[in-house]
């Protein structure tokens, strides 16, 4: 069985079919592409996949340490406990504490302490926050962001809160990664910056990437194989190569005519 296996998956809203009997299937250690017109239903299958939305039908399943878990079944906080993670769109960085302060809400589950224990600044309090903010600084020197732990994150430029945003998705402890146009609003120079932490991240830290994202250069440089939605329906897959010379897929983006 994949590490990530799609089955038959719907998602329906009223009488709009956003997402329709989609399968897929994604290898641990891989990175793959989720590409397609706007309005083709990404977005919403990784709100299905993240447990944003509950499926209409079909499953979304797991292959864990050989368990299998059914994610469909489980609320986004849960599905984080399974060692999975995702960012948005739109940049959600807590733009007024520091980079640093940004990596530890990620992991506050290490906490020792609770409600109490924080309130009254108990001994196991600071023993906690000490190997917290241990652990944290020393995740961001493997992500390349250390000297910057201490900025506030709204001052980072884009490209690097970018990165800052994956980080925070990683400091959860996930293994699998659902990157939601992480090159959006970015120039060239930040782009091809994004490309080299993605493919680096996933080769030291062990990963499995699944990315949504309109840039076809990094999607090309870096996907291993790529799945191609048209209307909600899963219309081509294969490596870049196939992908791209694909008829339907170039009828999707550019028309009947071609």
């Amino acid at each position: 069985m994949s590490y990530l296996t799609v089955e038959k998956l719907t998602k329906n809203f009223g009488g709009l079919s956003a997402v329709s009997n989609v399968s897929i299937s994604v290898e641990e250690g891989e990175l793959v592409g989720l590409i397609g017109p706007n309005g083709a239903g990404k977005t919403t299958l990784f709100n299905v996949l993240t447990g944003v939305y509950t499926p209409t039908e079909g499953r979304v399943l797991l292959n864990k340490d050989g368990k299998t878990i059914e994610l469909s079944k489980l609320p986004p906080y849960k599905i984080t406990h399974q060692g999975v993670a995702r960012t948005f769109q739109n940049i959600r960085l807590f733009k007024d504490l520091s980079v640093l302060d940004n990596v530890k809400i990620s992991m506050n589950e290490e906490a020792q302490y609770g409600i109490f224990g924080a309130l009254l600044r108990v001994p196991k309090f600071y023993t906690s926050e000490a190997s917290i903010e241990k652990r944290a600084l020393e995740f961001l020197k493997k992500v390349n962001l250390d000297e910057l732990a201490y900025e506030k994150a709204r001052n980072l430029p884009y490209g690097k809160q970018r990165q800052l945003e994956i980080a925070r998705a990683m400091a959860t402890g996930a293994k699998l990664l659902f990157l939601d146009e992480p090159a959006a609003g970015m120039n060239p120079q930040e782009t091809h910056a994004l490309t080299e932490f993605i493919a680096k991240i996933r080769r030291e830290m062990d990963l499995t990437i699944v990315l949504i994202e309109h840039d076809m250069s990094l999607v090309m440089e870096i996907c291993e194989r790529i799945f191609v939605l048209d209307y909600g329906k899963l219309i081509a897959q294969g490596s870049a190569q196939e992908v791209r010379h694909n008829p339907k897929v170039i009828e999707a983006y550019l028309g009947d005519e071609v």
